[in-house]
């Protein structure tokens, strides 16, 4: 309010400003007649209707430019009290906006849009946040409470041998659940503050594809997958062991969605714009809804598997493929596996 009341007053100040410029403009003409003799009393009839017209037109001029005042003040007026809302955390005010053919001739028009574009963005932010908080606390909850069940059992006693080891190694697993979940969002969190990448090396692209999949030996051979790599010769700039984050995921889960005797199959091409990398795997596929979600944190299309991953993976890989300029698709069917599409420009 305060703000709206110091443009209402520069607007009344100028426009009084420009009322007593015309009458010392008027006076001075008077004066000049004056110096010719002409003065008041003498004056024709002409000229006492023109001083006539010229006084009732200021009277009708100072109301006019009170209620424009207002008129061009109220817009402002409802844009300040929705920035006071919005500071308090109310994220669904908005402003009415003029007709569309209207918004975008005048600045207030834009302003207004503009107010109401910023409140949604914040609002969308703010759902995003609740969910982010939600997930999180989930997904870190459950495993402390199974380890908190597994430690109250072994404490009472009477266990079997068998059972100690089987609750042992359930605690052990759900710990290294923790520690990477922790660590995930910890990168994660870092990507997401991180807009410049200054630790580029040049390295070979398709001999680090065939790191990784030695990095995951033992869990295709577990599941007796067969791995196909067709690979060129590829070298490539970028922060390496940032890119070899996004093939342990890709790989890893292409390996974890893939029934036993299945196969994943790994391509790497180049052209003179940059490379492409391909990951299908015959495993059990996603509906188009878990295709349109699975980039957001947390999100787990298939319960099944929740306890072999985090949701957080893929966020990293989009994350990651945004800030080297690539782009990331997904086609995929249910029960008819899946196939991630790497583009890396040059």
């Amino acid at each position: 309010m305060k703000a709206t009341r110091t443009i209402r007053f520069r607007l009344l100040l100028t426009f009084f400003a420009i009322i007593l410029l015309s009458g010392l403009c008027t006076s001075a003409v008077l004066a000049i007649l004056g110096l010719f003799d002409w003065a008041p009393g003498h004056l024709d009839l002409p000229t006492v209707k023109i001083l006539s017209v010229l006084a009732v037109s200021w009277i009708f001029g100072i109301f006019f430019a009170v209620f424009a005042i207002r008129w061009v003040i109220r817009p402002l007026q409802e844009v300040i009290l929705a920035m006071q809302e919005v500071s308090q955390g109310n994220f669904d005010v908005r402003v009415r906006e003029p007709l569309p053919e209207y918004t975008k001739q005048t600045e207030i028009g834009e302003l207004q849009r503009s107010f109401n574009h910023m409140a949604q963005e914040l609002g969308s932010i703010e759902l995003f946040r609740n969910d982010f908080i939600n997930n999180f606390s989930h997904e870190f909850k459950t495993p402390i409470v199974s380890i908190r069940g597994f430690a109250r059992q072994l404490q009472l006693g009477g266990l079997s041998p068998e059972q100690e080891r089987e609750y042992l190694g359930i605690i052990i697993s759900e710990s290294d659940r923790l520690s990477h979940m922790a660590t995930d969002v910890l990168t994660l969190s870092k990507l997401e503050n991180q807009s410049i990448v200054s630790n580029k090396t040049t390295f070979s692209l398709d001999e680090q594809l065939r790191r990784t999949v030695l990095l995951l030996e033992k869990d295709w051979t577990d599941k007796n997958i067969e791995l196909l790599l067709e690979l060129d010769a590829v070298e490539y700039c970028f922060d390496e062991e940032m890119l070899l984050r996004v093939w342990i995921n890709l790989l890893g889960n292409a390996i974890k969605f893939t029934p036993d005797g299945g196969t994943v199959r790994i391509t790497l091409t180049a052209d003179a714009q940059g490379c492409t990398v391909r990951i299908a795997d015959t495993g059990i596929g996603m509906s188009e809804e878990v295709q349109s979600r699975i980039f957001e944190k947390f999100y787990q299309g298939d319960p099944s598997h929740s306890d072999k991953g985090n949701g957080i993976g893929l966020t990293m890989v989009a994350r990651i493929m945004k800030l080297c300029g690539g782009t990331i698709e997904v086609q995929s069917a249910p029960g008819q596996g899946s196939t991630f599409t790497v583009y890396l420009p040059e």
